[in-house]
C-alpha cells in the first residue's frame, strides 16, 4: 500500500492522455474503422515484431558479454518475460524483472544487467532521436515537437555522456564513489552498496570500447526498423497509405513518448503519439486513432502471453514479480 501512489499516478496519467487522444472525436467512427480492418495483416506483423525481439536479444548478449557469455537461446525467454512484466506492471518495472530472472538462471549480478539495461535504453533513445532528426525535413512544420527535441536529445546524449565518463576510467569512478558511499551511506550498508555500485560499473563495459558502441548503435537502427516494418504490416489493415519514413518517424515518436511513466503497457502515451505522429502527415484522426489502437494490441497482447509462459515455464510467481515492482528485496539475491 505504501508505494501504491506510483500506480495511481500512472492510471491517472494514462487517462489524461486518453482524455487527450479521443478529444472531439466520433468513437462510432473509430469502433467501425476497427471492424472493418483486415485483421490478417497482424500476422506477418506479429512475426516480424518477434524478430525485432530476437535482434533485442542479440543485442543484450553483446552488453553481456564482459559479464558472462549467455547463449542467445537461453536469453530470449528473459528479454520476453521483461516485456511482458513492463505490459503488466507500471513504471517499466519488467526492466527489474529481467534482471532478477537473468541472476536466477545465469548468476549474472542484478546490478550489472542494470547497467545493460539502462545502455540499452540510451541508445534506443538515441536511435529514435536519429531517426525523428533523419525525417524532420520532411515532417510538415509544428513548433511544438520541434521545441521539444532539444530537451528529449540533452536527456538521453548527457546520461550516455555521463555513462562514458564513468566507464572510461574505473578508478576514478571508485574512487570518487567510495567517498560518496562514505560520506552518506551508514556504515553497516556501506560494503553493500559499494558492491553493487562496482557491478554497476562493470555492466557498463562496453562503452570502453567505440567498435562496440558502433555496433551497438548499428544493431539498435535495425531492429527499430524492423519493428517500424510490423506498423507498415498493421498499416495495411487500414485504408490509408503512407510511405515507409513515416511510420519510421511514428515508431520513433511512439517509443520516445513511452518514457513518460503511465500505468503498464504504456496505455495513453502511447496512443497520443501514435495518433499525433500520423494527424501530422495528414492521416484522418479517426483513422489514425483505429490503426494506433490495433497497432498497440498486437504489440500488447501476443509477448504478454508469451512471457506468461515463459514465466511459467521458469517458475516464476506473481509474487516475486509484485515484490520487485514494490521494491522489496530479494533476500536469496547477490548483487
Amino acid at each position: 500500500m505504501r508505494r501504491s501512489w506510483r500506480v495511481w499516478l500512472g492510471v491517472v496519467i494514462s487517462i489524461l492522455f486518453l482524455f487527450y487522444a479521443l478529444r472531439g472525436q466520433r468513437l462510432p467512427d473509430v469502433w467501425q474503422g476497427l471492424r472493418e480492418a483486415n485483421y490478417w495483416w497482424l500476422i506477418p506483423a506479429v512475426i516480424v515484431y518477434f524478430g525485432a525481439v530476437w535482434l533485442r536479444t542479440y543485442r543484450w548478449q553483446y552488453l553481456l558479454r564482459p559479464i558472462k557469455l549467455v547463449p542467445v537461446r537461453s536469453l530470449f525467454p528473459v528479454v520476453v518475460i521483461g516485456y511482458m512484466g513492463n505490459n503488466i506492471f507500471p513504471f517499466r518495472a519488467g526492466e527489474l524483472i529481467r534482471a532478477y530472472v537473468l541472476r536466477r538462471k545465469e548468476n549474472v549480478s542484478a546490478s550489472a544487467s542494470l547497467a545493460t539495461i539502462l545502455v540499452e535504453r540510451i541508445f534506443d533513445g538515441i536511435t529514435m532521436l536519429i531517426f525523428v532528426f533523419t525525417i524532420l525535413p520532411l515532417v510538415p512544420a509544428n513548433e511544438f515537437l520541434r521545441q521539444l527535441l532539444p530537451f528529449v536529445s540533452l536527456l538521453f546524449f548527457g546520461t550516455l555522456l555521463a555513462f562514458l565518463l564513468i566507464a572510461s576510467s574505473p578508478e576514478r569512478t571508485e574512487r570518487v564513489s567510495q567517498w560518496l558511499v562514505s560520506k552518506l551511506v551508514p556504515h553497516r550498508f556501506r560494503d553493500q552498496i559499494q558492491g553493487l555500485l562496482e557491478k554497476f560499473v562493470e555492466g557498463l563495459q562496453v562503452l570502453r570500447s567505440g567498435r562496440g558502441m558502433l555496433l551497438v548503435l548499428g544493431l539498435s537502427i535495425l531492429l527499430w526498423l524492423v519493428e517500424a516494418w510490423k506498423y507498415w504490416f498493421v498499416m495495411q489493415a487500414f485504408p490509408f497509405d503512407q510511405p515507409f519514413y513515416v511510420l519510421v518517424f511514428a515508431c520513433a515518436i511512439v517509443n520516445l513518448a513511452t518514457s513518460i511513466p503511465s500505468s503498464p503497457g504504456y496505455l495513453g502515451t502511447f496512443e497520443v503519439a501514435g495518433i499525433e505522429s500520423l494527424v501530422l502527415f495528414g492521416v484522418a484522426r479517426a483513422t489514425a486513432t483505429s490503426f494506433v489502437l490495433a497497432l498497440h494490441a498486437a504489440l500488447w497482447f501476443p509477448i504478454t502471453a508469451l512471457g506468461v509462459y515463459f514465466a511459467w515455464r521458469e517458475s516464476i510467481s506473481w509474487g516475486e514479480m509484485e515484490r520487485l515492482r514494490v521494491g522489496e528485496p530479494d533476500r536469496t539475491a547477490v548483487v
